[in-house]
């Protein structure tokens, strides 16, 4: 369930909530694969190509490679 998800169900439960914001909010990330996400979906983590400053995930580097002058192999 979304960090969202989980705030609706204990907006009546005002103790529950402030602990519930304390440990779990949403970090911004300074590295790793949840910094990346691609450009053209917002997919975030596995799957991101980078080389070339692509930054296209694999679904949609598969769709529009060919626009991008890439051609697929055998």
């Amino acid at each position: 369930m979304s960090y969202e998800g989980v705030m609706e169900q204990l907006k009546e439960k005002e103790g529950k909530l402030e602990k519930f914001k304390r440990h779990n909010a949403p970090k911004d990330r300074d590295f790793g694969k949840a910094k990346r996400k691609c450009r053209r979906c917002g997919r975030r983590g596995r799957g991101i190509i980078r080389k070339y400053n692509i930054y296209y995930c694999r679904q949609c580097f598969r769709e529009i490679g060919n626009k991008l002058g890439f051609e697929k192999l055998s």
